[in-house]
């Protein structure tokens, strides 16, 4: 008996982004299903960073983006005027390239976004929690008042999951979360991504498609049109996208044929 397909947490619909006059992305429509890893592949200047970002709408921190289309999170465009675009980063959480820990303890950069979002319960007890479930507790429960910059870059990406995942998001983007890093804390990364999915819905940009391969269940192809833009080429089982894709564009891609 085939198991059921998960139900979509995320639904994009006509997703088009312009920077200036650049029109980094071009009618985009994809879901994004609960408690998988979605992975985007695809050559650099795709859109694969840009798409991310409008998930969270990161890039209205950006003055010159335009944003069009809808992005459904549990059936609401998080692109209504009613809605806070704050909440939304906190629901849905961003990990990025580099490392980015703050300036503080170890302990003061998991319990940041607990404290803005004016968190009453137990602060040590939260905090703890985060750290176990990206896989760091142990290695730092005896030193959380040291400088999170005293840490591995590895250490620091799982202390950037944490802060992520201490305010309890529903989903969690990461933008090539271990590309800045050596071969032993990337499969720390990946064994930590494959824990998280049990709890969290999980998107990856990564140019690593042995990694999408390995840890994803879904993944997205983007490439570059002829107008520059960034389009989807195609979206399906992570499996059917590496040994049967639908779109020759994609087996060349995968096959290293791509031009």
């Amino acid at each position: 008996m085939k198991s059921q397909t998960p139900s979509p947490i995320i639904s994009v619909k006509d997703l088009n982004v312009h920077y200036g006059k650049f029109h980094a992305i071009k009618d985009v429509s994809m879901d994004i299903r609960r408690n998988t890893v979605t992975a985007l592949i695809g050559p650099s200047g795709c859109g694969k960073s840009t798409f991310i970002r409008c998930l969270n709408r990161m890039n209205d921190l950006m003055i010159t983006a335009i944003v069009t289309g809808e992005v459904n999170y549990n059936d609401r465009n998080i692109y209504s005027s009613d809605i806070d675009a704050t909440e939304i980063r906190s629901r849905i959480g961003m990990v990025f390239q580099k490392p980015n820990p703050f300036p503080k303890s170890i302990f003061q950069n998991v319990a940041f976004g607990l404290k803005v979002n004016g968190f009453s319960g137990d602060l040590d007890e939260a905090v703890e929690r985060s750290l176990v479930q990206a896989a760091l507790w142990e290695e730092v429960k005896d030193r959380l008042g040291d400088s999170a910059l005293t840490l591995s870059g590895g250490q620091q990406q799982r202390l950037c999951i944490a802060r992520a995942l201490a305010v309890e998001p529903d989903v969690i983007l990461m933008d090539e979360p271990a590309s800045a890093l050596d071969p032993i804390a990337t499969v720390a990364i990946e064994d930590l991504v494959r824990e998280l999915k049990k709890e969290y819905t999980i998107v990856i940009v990564t140019h690593n498609m042995q990694q999408a391969a390995r840890i994803s269940d879904e993944t997205a192809f983007f490439m570059v049109g002829d107008d520059y833009c960034g389009y989807l080429v195609e979206q399906d089982e992570t499996q059917k996208i590496f040994t049967n894709p639908s779109n020759e564009r994609t087996e060349a891609y995968i096959t290293g044929r791509f031009s």
